[in-house]
């Protein structure tokens, strides 16, 4: 039986090339060491560490946040 060709999309290619530069990290506060916050870093523009003052609700109080592996 023939059926109609698949719908090319081109919206799901492109966030399948953008997704592979980009990398999922933690970042951890510098004084207690608990891992706060997740984010996503293009690892091509950023290759170093990322690091962020953020605010530590367990320090309670804005400080360095560091990515972590």
């Amino acid at each position: 039986m023939w059926s109609a060709p698949k719908a090319y999309n081109l919206n799901e290619e492109v966030a399948d090339v953008a997704s592979v530069a980009r990398n999922k990290i933690m970042l951890a506060c510098t004084e207690c060491k608990q891992r706060n916050y997740n984010s996503m870093k293009n690892k091509k523009n950023t290759p170093d560490r990322v690091e962020l003052n953020k605010y530590c609700r367990f320090c309670k109080k804005h400080t360095a946040h560091r990515e972590t592996k």
